[in-house]
């Protein structure tokens, strides 16, 4: 049943195909040549032939190119897997500090992730990275580790790590603002000289 199948799969890409098709229409010719008398009794020769050289001649299939998805696709995905993960922390239970300082990094990252401001590659990684990696995984090690240091208590506290893992992630968002800022700051002053420049 399956090679059946494959086999009618393989011949109905063969009829779809350039090769086909091309030979088709140089078949046709013949046939247009036959109608004239030209052929003779070899028609079905000169048919079959012109066909055969016209699937030799057709250019080669060429797969389709891949499609991957740009960066207001990826952009678009990174903003439902944000909204996911700020639902997973808003049912985490936070010491207040540290509630605070992934507060701040939060609406950082919800500021860069505004459409048409980040649209560099290695800025959406970095974001992508912090979002579906460093910040679950952080938070999850955290409220792992707090419940076992109640059976062990007098060693360093859990959230310590944890505000020093999003101090990190705060600092490389930091960064891509900054990035932001600069280049935003760099169009304003070219359009400026542009405009001064355009009444000279």
């Amino acid at each position: 049943m399956a090679t059946s199948r494959g086999f009618f799969v393989r011949l109905v890409r063969y009829a779809e195909s350039r090769k086909n098709l091309t030979g088709s229409v140089c078949g046709l010719a013949g046939v247009g040549i036959t109608l004239t008398g030209a052929a003779g009794s070899l028609w079905p020769l000169v048919v079959a032939g012109l066909y055969a050289a016209g699937a030799l001649i057709a250019p080669p299939e060429r797969p389709d190119t891949p499609h991957f998805p740009g960066a207001g696709e990826q952009l678009e995905a990174l903003r439902a897997d944000f909204a996911t993960l700020r639902t997973y922390l808003a049912e985490v239970e936070l010491p207040p500090a540290t509630r605070e300082r992934l507060d701040s990094f939060e609406s950082l990252v919800e500021a860069l992730l505004e459409p048409g401001w980040v649209s560099d590659p290695d800025h959406l990684h970095v974001l992508a990275r912090a979002v579906r990696q460093d910040v679950p995984e952080a938070v999850d090690t955290f409220v792992r580790t707090r419940w076992w240091s109640r059976f062990n208590p007098g060693t360093e506290a859990p959230e310590s790590h944890l505000e020093r893992q999003l101090a990190a992630l705060h600092e490389e968002a930091t960064a891509i603002a900054g990035a932001l800022r600069d280049a935003e700051a760099i169009r304003q002053e070219i359009h400026t000289r542009y405009v001064e420049e355009r009444g000279n």
